[in-house]
């Protein structure tokens, strides 16, 4: 079944309502610039609540149980001792690294990240190459090519790159994405996982509550016999 990120989680409320909608990870953005970005201590807050309420996530080491929601630090050019304090200080499992960072960085984090990319070169080869063999993470995360944004576009991702890359890789695919859409685009591109933000918000960096619950039912029902 298609795993499934909520992005952009900035409060409890949002965050519990995509746990109890299906969704296998959220993604909490360390950015300033992003309307969605997200202080260490609301971060921390929002993860203790989830746990407060009792909710199992996958924290401890390399994110090893077998259930439960995983928690991602988005980040955009960070150096990987500065990524591995906050993931550890905060509660997170995974970094997503969203920035120009070098193939180097991802290797540094210990399979512990993987890697945002919107175009293919010989640095998407060696980020994939990086990422290791956790079965809880992507190879590689594919975005649209914004000439000044680091996600959270709205925008189309490269659909024939999206194909190639999901045929090798366990490829998380972003960019575009919404209730309407992701069935169509699962059942095309047979992603490992698909990634949202935008296009499951009210406003920049709160979600509408009813598009998060009917984006993850689309998208886990999409290969389903049923659906075919």
């Amino acid at each position: 079944m298609t795993v499934v990120k909520i992005c952009g989680i900035t409060n409890l409320d949002d965050a519990l309502c995509a746990i109890d909608a299906g969704a296998d990870l959220l993604g909490f953005i360390f950015y300033s610039k992003s309307p969605r970005a997200v202080t260490l201590e609301i971060a921390r807050e929002i993860i203790a609540g989830i746990r407060g309420k009792g909710v199992e996530t996958g924290h401890g080491g390399l994110g090893s149980q077998a259930s439960g929601v995983r928690c991602v630090g988005v980040f955009v050019n960070e150096s990987p001792a500065d990524m591995l304090r906050v993931l550890d200080e905060v509660g997170l499992d995974f970094a997503q690294l969203s920035g120009r960072e070098p193939p180097d960085d991802l290797a540094a984090m210990g399979g512990r990240a993987y890697k945002a990319i919107r175009e293919w070169d010989d640095a998407g080869a060696a980020f994939a190459q990086s990422s290791g063999a956790n079965p809880h993470l992507p190879d590689l995360l594919l975005d649209a090519n914004h000439a000044t944004l680091y996600g959270g576009s709205g925008q189309r991702a490269d659909a024939s790159l999206a194909l190639s890359l999901a045929r090798r890789y366990r490829l998380l695919l972003a960019g575009g994405l919404t209730p309407d859409n992701v069935a169509d685009v699962i059942r095309t591109v047979r992603p490992w996982g698909v990634d949202v933000a935008s296009g499951v918000e009210a406003s920049p960096g709160k979600k509408d509550h009813a598009k998060v619950r009917a984006f993850v039912a689309a998208a886990k029902a999409a290969l389903s016999p049923e659906a075919a």
